[in-house]
């Protein structure tokens, strides 16, 4: 759907204006989720890891209480002003410093909350206002998260990708982005299509190439699009990949031997299946009938 014509009627003006709101309001949100998740899950899996031989020493964290408390500075763990906490304007007036120890904000603060901006005006405004475009929102959000999670800490979270792929095959199972059927068959071929190249990468090399998150967060990306979605997918995913790969190459930042996280390429390949996958598949089946 072309968003020029879309944006010809002023009255998506509105909606744009609304879901940019929107989306920088969520994008605050998920810059929490993005440390303190993990910091979450780590901590979990030490409770688990000692259970037998340290029960009792570690206390016990709740997400609850990681995601509702108030920001802190990772440096001086200055607890932040609400005037500090204003998504993207705080960090231009901080001119990206702490107010007390001078220390750098991370740039990934303003670029989650812009790049959520504009990707929730985007979902917005090709799927209207609908039941569905609730359900792309929240597709769209949690691969965001799932993205900047895994650049940071290399991991794609089960706890994220498992309820991502329920929820596809839930929201299809009402006649949301595909039928039912194409999105099981989507789960399933997602998942084994990056299983068999896990297992061949692993018998040919001795190492392993991928992460069993990457497989799940693929099959999830089925379970909402549909299989017919899962090798366009794999094919961004990789022509990204190998893009970034060979620019940190060149650029001297990374060797043959350093290993990218898939799912951030994984992510951004879904997020354009949602919006334009079935324009695209349908150029290439016209290229391809010519």
């Amino acid at each position: 759907m072309n968003l020029l014509y879309i944006l010809a009627d002023c009255n998506q003006w509105y909606l744009a204006l609304i879901a940019a709101f929107l989306g920088i309001i969520v994008g605050s949100f998920l810059n929490v989720m993005i440390v303190r998740i993990p910091i979450y899950l780590e901590h979990q899996y030490g409770i688990k890891s000692n259970a037998q031989t340290n029960r009792n020493k570690q206390p016990h964290v709740k997400l609850f209480d990681l995601l509702i408390s108030r920001s802190r500075c990772t440096y001086c763990h200055k607890q932040l002003a609400w005037h500090e906490n204003i998504p993207i304007v705080s960090y231009v007036l901080l001119h990206g410093k702490c107010s007390r120890c001078k220390q750098p904000i991370s740039v990934r603060y303003p670029l989650v909350e812009l790049l959520t901006s504009i990707l929730t005006i985007v979902t917005t405004l090709v799927f209207g206002l609908s039941l569905t475009t609730s359900a792309a929102l929240i597709m769209t959000w949690t691969l965001l998260l799932l993205a900047f999670i895994d650049i940071e800490k290399q991991l794609l979270p089960d706890n994220l990708t498992q309820p991502l792929l329920w929820l596809g095959l839930l929201v299809n199972a009402m006649a949301g982005l595909t039928n039912l059927k194409s999105a099981l068959f989507g789960a399933i071929l997602g998942y084994l299509s990056l299983w068999l190249v896990y297992h061949i990468f692993r018998l040919a090399t001795g190492k392993e190439g991928l992460g069993y998150g990457d497989l799940k967060l693929l099959a999830a990306l089925g379970a909402w699009l549909g299989w017919q979605m899962v090798p366009l997918i794999i094919v961004l995913a990789t022509i990204v990949g190998s893009v970034v790969g060979i620019y940190k190459i060149l650029r001297k930042k990374a060797d043959l031997s350093s290993k990218l996280p898939l799912g951030p390429f994984l992510a951004m390949a879904g997020w354009i299946a949602l919006i334009w996958g079935k324009e695209i598949n349908s150029q290439y089946s016209s290229m391809v009938g010519m």
